[in-house]
């Protein structure tokens, strides 16, 4: 225990993501101060926020210049793809985040695609990367049913379909190609084979080198129950010791984890931070669907209601290249988020509806995740409003919390998951 420490911690982002980590943060006896850029009004229940743009990496390297922050810490995805870690990294400002180059491998699919065949990590085989529309069409008439449709850039969890219906891939083609529904992100698409099996978000910390992993997760990104609707950026997540087996997480570690470390050193790439691995779990084993190169959301909210250690420690031995050191435990239950929506969302959130019940929420965490404050009253400001987050003896008894939970709160167009973590109980899985 670094008993002498005393961290001031920057958060950049204003997300649901964002204000777990700042009230996990909060909790550890090293941590004097905690910023949040540009952060939230819900947020500021646990940080104190700096107004910032996201995309503007240079003014964020002025923010941290002036504050002087320990650490920071970069939660959403675009600040790392525009090279934020590099920036800082060129005035000697401490930050957990990876370079531009290996941002990649969340930036662009196309990029992650072609390292995990350069280095032999198992994914879904492709029939075909395309930069034209009319290729991606033709390509649809020699492929086996169900495909996943992958637009190249970020689309905030919104750019990937999963289809057994040619129709509905010609529209979503259509969608990013042509009517360049998320711009230059859709520019190039890769059509892929439909894998199945229970999906798995795998995360770790990691040096460069060395990696401690976190406890596995599952988040939800259809909708609505069922997994029925258009993708999200999610609507929920789980966590439990019951997710897969110790000897499953070994072959993540072994097959996917380790050959993904070791090729991007072998590409020159530094990486500092967390690593995201979206996997189905195939009867041919663990299968890589996606990398994020930062924590997952909703999947964060999940996690921080299990986690038993100092997150400030574990994050300053990532920073110091001694991760050796880290004591990373857990709590051997269960948790469960949910996440309460905008009317609309994912396709167009109604915004500014009143908020109301959240005083007479209890049991568990409550993570804004999109909301403005005004005159004491909370209101909707963007598509995914509030994540309610708890841990529980069991997965039975934090859904019963976050649900019961969820009937306090109201607004105008309110909708949310009611199946998240239903039937996942059970033996560990893999």
């Amino acid at each position: 225990m670094l008993a002498s420490l005393e961290m001031k911690i920057l958060i950049i982002g204003g997300g649901g993501r964002e204000h777990a980590l700042a009230w996990k943060l909060r909790q550890s006896a090293l941590v004097e101060h905690v910023w949040a850029a540009p952060g939230s009004e819900g947020i500021a229940q646990d940080a104190e926020c700096v107004a910032a743009n996201l995309s503007d990496v240079n003014a964020l390297a002025e923010i941290a210049g002036r504050l002087k922050p320990d650490l920071t810490i970069v939660g959403p995805e675009q600040p790392l793809v525009l090279g934020i870690a590099d920036e800082f990294s060129k005035r000697g400002l401490p930050i957990i985040g990876p370079s531009r180059d290996a941002a990649q491998l969340e930036g662009s699919k196309v990029f992650a695609k072609e390292f995990m065949r350069r280095h032999g990590i198992p994914t879904a085989s492709t029939y075909g990367i395309f930069d034209a529309a009319v290729d991606a069409y033709t390509s649809l008439c020699e492929v086996d049913w169900p495909v996943v449709v992958k637009a190249d850039g970020l689309c905030g969890g919104k750019g990937v379909l999963v289809t057994s219906s040619p129709d509905e891939a010609t529209a979503f083609i259509e969608r990013l190609m042509e009517a360049k529904e998320f711009g230059d992100a859709g520019r190039c698409v890769i059509v892929e084979e439909g894998l199945s099996g229970p999906e798995i978000s795998y995360m770790v910390l990691t040096d460069g080198e060395k990696f401690v992993p976190l406890a596995a997760s599952r988040d939800y990104k259809r909708a609505f129950d069922g997994d029925a609707g258009p993708n999200t950026g999610g609507m929920g997540a789980i966590s439990s010791d019951d997710l897969i087996s110790a000897e499953v997480e070994k072959i993540i570690q072994e097959k996917v984890v380790r050959p993904t470390i070791e090729g991007m050193a072998r590409d020159g790439m530094k990486y500092k931070g967390f690593l995201y691995f979206g996997l189905m779990m195939t009867g041919n084993g663990p299968k890589v669907l996606e990398f994020n190169c930062r924590l997952g959301d909703p999947e964060t909210e999940a996690l921080v209601m299990r986690m038993d250690f100092d997150l400030a420690e574990a994050l300053h031995s990532a920073t110091t290249g001694n991760l050796d050191d880290a004591v990373i435990s857990w709590k051997p239950k269960a948790s469960v988020c949910i996440v309460l929506a905008a009317e609309g969302y994912p396709v167009k959130p109604k915004v500014g509806a009143k908020i109301t019940g959240l005083d007479r929420v209890n049991g568990c965490a409550v993570f804004h995740a999109g909301t403005r404050k005004e005159l004491g009253i909370y209101y909707v400001r963007s598509g995914r409003v509030l994540t309610l987050a708890a841990a529980g003896e069991s997965l039975s008894d934090a859904r019963a919390k976050v649900y019961d939970a969820a009937r306090q709160i109201s607004f105008e167009g309110m909708h949310y998951r009611k199946d998240i973590g239903k039937g996942a109980e059970g033996a560990a899985r893999g």
